[in-house]
């Protein structure tokens, strides 16, 4: 007999013609990128929990604050407690502040059960995952992405965008959390998530 719950269920078939829960943010958003990559990544590579299955679209993943967009990023490996500082030194803040309100099909609170899911969407398997933000995607309201819990901080919110949404993007450059004006901003995350810097600093 197989373990309660298991695999999350798939999209269901009549999806499209059901009211998706709709909620319009107007951020701001966050995320760290890769100091030699653009902060504006579409990602197409299947890698990401949202992406489309088969490539069909991009996606844009971001955090509600500094706190989400940290622990989604560094936090990915879960028991894992500690950050490099090299790490940390290789990555740039970014706020990410909408030119209008985004569209977001809402995967908090009792949204989920009236869409027919549950939180083994935003932490379970992939492939399930990006099957339904597909199916959300081909929704005829056209949804500029989806809202939902952090994996490893479900108090905190993620949004992951479509790239039909890249016209509402503007972002505002923060800097690295090792730079000295983002100091206490540093140290409130690591005591959130009781996390140690290892390697070298220059502080």
């Amino acid at each position: 007999m197989s373990a309660f719950p298991g695999q999350h269920p798939e999209p269901p078939a009549n999806l499209d013609q059901r009211d998706l829960p709709i909620r319009r943010e107007r951020g701001p958003w966050f995320r760290f990128h890769r100091i030699r990559r653009s902060p504006i990544v579409f990602g197409t590579t299947g890698g990401g929990r949202f992406d489309g299955p088969t490539h069909e679209y991009g996606v844009l993943y971001l955090g509600a604050d500094a706190h989400a967009a940290f622990v989604e990023t560094f936090g990915r490996r879960t028991g894992i407690t500690a950050v490099s500082w090299a790490e940390l030194v290789e990555r740039r803040l970014v706020r990410m502040e909408p030119t209008r309100p985004l569209a977001l099909v809402d995967l908090t609170g009792p949204s989920l059960a009236r869409l027919g899911a549950d939180a083994r969407l935003f932490a379970g398997e992939h492939a399930i995952a990006q099957r339904w933000s597909r199916a959300f995607w081909e929704h005829s309201v056209r949804p500029d992405g989806l809202c939902y819990p952090a994996r490893h901080d479900p108090s905190r919110l993620c949004a992951a965008l479509y790239d039909r949404a890249s016209d509402a993007v503007d972002l505002v450059a923060l800097g690295g959390l090792t730079e000295g004006a983002n100091a206490l901003l540093l140290s409130d995350i690591l005591d959130a998530y009781g996390f140690d810097v290892v390697g070298d600093s220059i502080w």
